[in-house]
């Protein structure tokens, strides 16, 4: 037996994209978006089909996401930010509310959400993430919003 498998399309066109990115480490999150942007751009994404919002921290991110997603306009949401591990427990608060707030949000709207938060322990680590090359995060998560969103499209 063979069973049924379902592969997603990998073409962000026609899709409506939204993109909430934190301000706090801009330096890193700024490339995030760059990456996101760019492999949003290589599949075909329509820039009046994507929207970005800023944010302050990563705290805020969830928040942004709730909203942009009981509007019902967009297929995916996507989101970038950079929490990078202090001398106080800090950073183990702001990244476990920041994940669960997304996973919240996506589940409570059945709608997939992309997470490129980073969470690491070093500034070299979290740029060695961020910069234009293959393993950039914000690329990573586009490329998935695109995939999620061409999923939940085929099983509607």
């Amino acid at each position: 037996m063979i069973p049924k498998t379902i592969t997603a399309k990998t073409t962000a066109t026609g899709l409506k994209i939204g993109i909430v990115v934190s301000r706090f480490n801009e330096e890193i999150t700024c490339g995030l978006l760059l990456g996101a942007i760019s492999a949003l751009d290589e599949r075909g994404a329509n820039e009046n089909d994507v929207m970005v919002v800023e944010v302050p921290g990563a705290f805020e991110i969830p928040l942004a996401l709730d909203w942009l997603a009981s509007n019902k306009y967009f297929d995916v949401l996507i989101a970038l930010g950079a929490v990078i591990e202090g001398e106080t427990k800090h950073f183990d608060y702001i990244s476990e509310a920041a994940m669960r707030g997304i996973q919240t949000v996506s589940l409570k709207y059945a709608m997939p959400i992309a997470c490129g938060v980073l969470t690491t322990y070093t500034d070299e680590q979290a740029t060695a993430r961020s910069i234009a090359n293959e393993h950039n995060k914000g690329m990573e998560a586009a490329l998935a919003a695109i995939e999620m969103a061409n999923l939940k499209r085929q099983l509607s």
